[in-house]
């Protein structure tokens, strides 16, 4: 028995009720369980729309005779992928992730605490050393998509260069 499990039944024993210890240790559990599932469900997601884009990237650089192909190609996609799995997938959404790729392209180098919302804020980010300076404090502060938005748009890291 760890001591976790030990607080519980201390804390039940000193209640003779007993339950409403353990009921907010539930609830805690429950909550703490349901941010993860969030947090992995958003890393995921982040890499199918950098995967994404590097396939997009990747089949227009695929030679001359695609080029010409590749105009018409987000509008394509979009209508069926649209079709097939709902929202999400409109020619503009490809459009970022295929830029997504491309200012962001060492899938390694992203971090996991930022969500989608988080790295399509960061692409109208224009200088590489302000994006990777909001990239690093939005993930280790714990900011909001509203608050990077906010900071980016008040030029928070311009202001402090200054």
């Amino acid at each position: 028995m760890n001591k976790k499990d030990q607080n519980i039944l201390i804390k039940s024993s000193e209640h003779p009720e007993g339950f409403p210890p353990l009921l907010e240790s539930l609830r805690g559990l429950i909550l703490q369980a349901r941010q993860k599932v969030l947090r992995a469900a958003d890393a995921v997601h982040v890499q199918t729309c950098w995967q994404i884009g590097r396939h997009i990237v990747e089949f227009e650089q695929g030679g001359e005779a695609r080029a010409e192909y590749g105009a018409k190609l987000l509008p394509r996609l979009a209508e069926k992928l649209t079709g097939e799995f709902g929202r999400g997938f409109d020619a503009s959404n490809l459009h970022k992730m295929k830029q997504f790729y491309l200012t962001f392209p060492i899938l390694d180098a992203l971090r996991p605490e930022l969500s989608w919302t988080h790295y399509r804020l960061l692409l109208r980010v224009e200088a590489p050393e302000a994006r990777q300076w909001y990239m690093r404090e939005a993930a280790a502060q714990n900011w909001s998509t509203r608050l990077l938005e906010r900071q980016i748009g008040t030029l928070y890291y311009e202001r402090l260069l200054s």
